[in-house]
């Protein structure tokens, strides 16, 4: 790593100052002044920045995709903040690439806006309807996108979609301001344009396709219908380990000698895998790491089953445990055995290899990203919405597992820790702070199943009808007695059958 001189202050991050950054930071060769909108991006956070504007950026700096700006926005309230930090130092971001004994950094200047929040989302309606706007992407968590917990359909009864159907011209959701745009785009015979999730959900696509059309065919039908045969929706992975910003990345920028308000750090492996599947024209992303793929399902599922399942078998035990960081977890051999035994024994067989890697490779990969100890990514950051990641992640193998009468023991242990961690106190006696949409429903049913486990599976809104499936309930029942009448630690040494 290449840190300032003590004796000189950072620079303030902007575009002005690009010239004076650090000879080793890298930073745009492309004029930005030139740079023209053709994406409006709905969740500005640190994985989008570090992801798909980055590969936007690597594309602009080769010359291309000049027509391809983005235009950041945010429908909440808290929004403005980042907008606010990232306006001061015209959407520029500094990336540090994190690998163990080296810093790497690098700005990029790929967006270039964002519009102002809105209760109304007037500002977001309006660029949406800009014909330069082609592609519409979302970063908005797995939780965000009002599926159904049992139908898995479109939530209507949400009061969101509810005001959105009865007032579409001032909608409050995401999904609605979109509905909205492409209402303008139909009446002025402006075209569709493709809508693509960047979220960590199977079918993350036709996730946010159900939730535009459904939307939609709440108060206009007929656009639904323009809609469903006119716009796209291209499946997508993304993967990259992104930490949240606190101070210590901010000093870390600044030792690098860039004041940046909103810098971001990541690991250095990226992967976003891609269906061909835009109605307005794309950026060639591939040309920069991408890969566009009529197989997408089978590296998600790959992607999602192992590392965000995985992160959810480290984050949970991990909290219980007091251990910080996903590569602390890691570097528990008690832990990072349990890790290993659950993913090969009882998920892998459920994954499918995809071109040039096989499942046990990709685990292998899998542990060396986790164990990296450049990389501060907690076990708060990792465990956090566990309502809507074990649905998303976990669960899937054990429905697939129990059809197949496969072992689910290891996977009845992982439920059994999260039921545990949501009681909201580690085993050293410490508070969990809330961590979850849900924190207050689930901190009351994990307290009633101290006494009666099967209590935590009869939400049904998680679990449907595990409950009623001897194999699992019996297991999840086990290990939860075990993990509060001897510890956490002990529930894994048994079932890894040996004392390490």
């Amino acid at each position: 790593m290449v840190e300032r001189p003590a004796d000189t202050r950072p620079v303030q991050l902007c575009q002005a100052n690009l010239g004076a950054l650090p000879k080793c930071v890298l930073r745009p060769e492309y004029d930005r002044a030139a740079l023209t909108p053709g994406i409006v991006h709905i969740g500005v956070g640190n994985f989008h920045r570090a992801h798909q504007a980055w590969y936007l950026h690597r594309l602009m700096q080769q010359g291309a995709a000049q027509d391809w700006g983005i235009i950041g926005a945010g429908v909440r309230a808290y929004d403005a903040e980042m907008r606010r930090k990232l306006l001061a130092q015209n959407c520029l971001t500094t990336l540090v690439e994190l690998t163990e004994g080296q810093r790497r950094a690098e700005v990029t200047g790929a967006m270039i806006d964002y519009l102002p929040p809105q209760e109304d989302n007037g500002p977001l309606i309006a660029q949406l309807a800009d014909p330069a706007i082609r592609i519409v992407s979302l970063t908005v968590t797995e939780g965000g996108y009002f599926v159904h917990p049992v139908t898995k359909g479109l939530d209507t009864d949400h009061p969101d979609i509810r005001h959105d159907a009865a007032n579409p011209d001032r909608p409050r959701t995401a999904f609605g301001a979109i509905v909205a745009g492409l209402r303008r785009r139909r009446d002025a015979g402006v075209g569709p344009l493709t809508g693509l999730s960047c979220d960590n959900l199977i079918g993350n696509g036709q996730v946010l396709r159900q939730a535009v059309l459904g939307l939609a065919r709440l108060s206009d039908p007929d656009l639904a219908d323009w809609i469903d045969t006119q716009c796209t929706f291209p499946n997508s992975m993304v993967d990259c380990i992104v930490p949240a910003t606190g101070p210590t990345e901010l000093e870390l920028v600044r030792a690098l000698g860039i004041d940046d308000a909103a810098p971001v750090t990541h690991e250095s492996f990226r992967q976003w895998v891609i269906e061909d599947a835009f109605c307005a024209g794309r950026p060639d992303w591939d040309k920069v790491g991408a890969t566009f793929t009529d197989r997408v399902h089978d590296y998600e599922v790959m992607k999602l089953r192992i590392l965000n399942a995985g992160h959810q078998v480290l984050a949970n035990v991990g909290e219980i445990l007091g251990l910080n960081t996903i590569a602390d977890c890691m570097a528990d051999p008690l832990v990072s055995a349990f890790f290993r035994k659950v993913l090969v024994e009882e998920i892998a067989p459920f994954v499918r290899p995809v071109p040039n890697q096989s499942v046990a490779d990709y685990i292998t990969l899998i542990e060396e990203r986790f164990r990296n100890p450049a990389i501060v990514d907690t076990t708060r950051r990792v465990a956090f919405d566990g309502s809507s990641r074990h649905v998303g992640f976990v669960l899937p193998t054990v429905y697939d597992a129990l059809a197949a009468s496969a072992p689910v023991n290891g996977l009845a242990l992982v439920e059994a820790l999260w039921a545990r961690m949501c009681a909201g106190t580690r085993e050293d006696g410490s508070i969990i702070e809330p961590n979850d949409p849900n924190w207050s429903d689930l901190v009351t049913s994990a307290n009633a199943a101290r006494d009666n486990p099967t209590n935590w599976l009869e939400q049904t809104q998680y679990y449907q009808d595990l409950s009623q499936s001897g194999a699992f309930r019996d297991a999840f029942d086990r290990w939860l007695r075990v993990i509060w009448d001897q510890g956490a630690r002990q529930a894994l040494t048994t079932y890894l059958g040996a004392q390490l």
